[in-house]
């Protein structure tokens, strides 16, 4: 059975190699034409073309993360399918290979890519997501998500706090800082701005050239506006730069653990998570759904090609990857739209999948 397993091991990573391959080329071409254009815009600016060959290049493994259940598809259909036009699958079947131990086989592999999808999507990809953002942002300007900037609520014992963050910087800065202070009954109690602001060592952040303005309304015959501008103004909170950058940057941009947090800090102070929810739990099955696709590959080695080709079971693959795709995405929005349950709705396409692919190994396999 060692010798089965290398074999089948050996074609599918084999296969699956050469399709992610030819899918990254194919995107990496369409990024690079696109940033033709910034190249030819921004060229005053030094965005040259190896900067605009690194940012494509930082883009690879979110593609990568993206296409892998897709090329695991495709690749296992098109190993399987070729054992059985060359009666390989036969011969493997007579000696010894069942069935429920092809399925057993496969899962082992499909746990493997199960993994290597995981690392790519929490560690690499958000990395270099980031890193290719912020590359761009050194010649676009600052990241930023449109003219009234991302808006983050903090609660502290005896205040809250409504915070504006206009825009974030290469370097990590904070740009166009709005700090709107209010006590446990709700009344406003202090406005401080900043042109720049960056984060400090010890869960502060240190906002430069500041200009607070407090408010003192609880006497009506005493009421004043003091104002105060400070060269350096020290804010202590628990918002962290990752924070900020998820609420800047799209959340499938960060890592799990990030999001998870970011989203227990959202409910914390009574904000929509929906979308960050759905996110989290997109990232949990996601990876999981090579398991699906490598189940789903199995009946095809029991099906008869002498009379015919593979092509147009490879090409079947495909499209059922990209409507995995294409499921994945619309079952995120709607759930999004219709406040579905966030695990619910990110393990629906996989759930849909799986019942797809048992139901085609128990009858292909298991009946005939």
């Amino acid at each position: 059975m060692k010798t089965i397993r290398r074999l089948i091991y050996g074609e599918i990573i084999r296969a699956v190699m050469f399709v992610t391959l030819g899918f990254l080329a194919l995107f990496f071409f369409f990024d690079l034409v696109d940033e033709l254009q910034d190249v030819g815009r921004l060229a005053a600016q030094g965005y040259r073309l190896s900067r605009a060959l690194l940012y494509v290049l930082l883009q690879v493994p979110s593609h990568l993360y993206e296409l892998l259940p897709i090329s695991v598809l495709i690749g296992s259909i098109f190993v399987m399918a070729r054992f059985a036009q060359s009666s390989e699958y036969t011969i493997l079947r007579t000696s010894g290979l069942g069935p429920w131990l092809a399925l057993r086989t496969l899962l082992v592999l499909g746990m493997v890519f199960v993994a290597f999808t995981f690392a790519i999507g929490d560690y690499l990809a958000p990395q270099a997501n980031r890193t290719a953002q912020l590359l761009k942002a050194r010649f676009l300007g600052n990241i930023t998500v449109g003219q009234t900037g991302a808006w983050i609520k903090e609660k502290q014992p005896y205040h809250s706090y409504s915070v504006n963050v206009g825009s974030l910087s290469p370097d990590g800065a904070m740009g166009d800082v709005r700090i709107f202070e209010f006590d446990n009954q709700g009344f406003l109690v202090s406005i401080t701005r900043a042109p720049r602001a960056r984060f400090g060592q010890d869960e502060a952040w240190v906002l430069e050239e500041a200009d607070r303005r407090e408010f003192q309304t609880r006497d009506a015959d005493r009421a004043h506006i003091t104002r105060t501008q400070m060269p350096s103004y020290r804010w202590p909170t628990r918002l962290s730069s990752e924070m900020v950058g998820a609420a800047l940057l799209s959340p499938d941009r960060m890592q799990t653990v990030d999001l998870f947090q970011y989203m227990r800090h959202l409910a914390a102070n009574n904000q929509s998570a929906q979308r960050y929810a759905i996110e989290f739990w997109r990232k949990v099955f996601y990876p999981l759904s090579c398991l699906v696709m490598v189940v789903l590959a199995l009946p095809f080695a029991y099906l008869h090609f002498r009379s015919g080709n593979i092509t147009g079971y490879v090409f079947g693959g495909v499209m059922a990857g990209i409507s995995f795709f294409l499921l994945n995405n619309v079952f995120g929005f709607i759930g999004t739209l219709q406040n579905w349950q966030p695990w619910l709705t990110a393990a629906a396409p996989g759930m849909i999948y799986s019942a797809i692919s048992l139901a085609a190994f128990g009858w292909l396999v298991l009946r005939r």
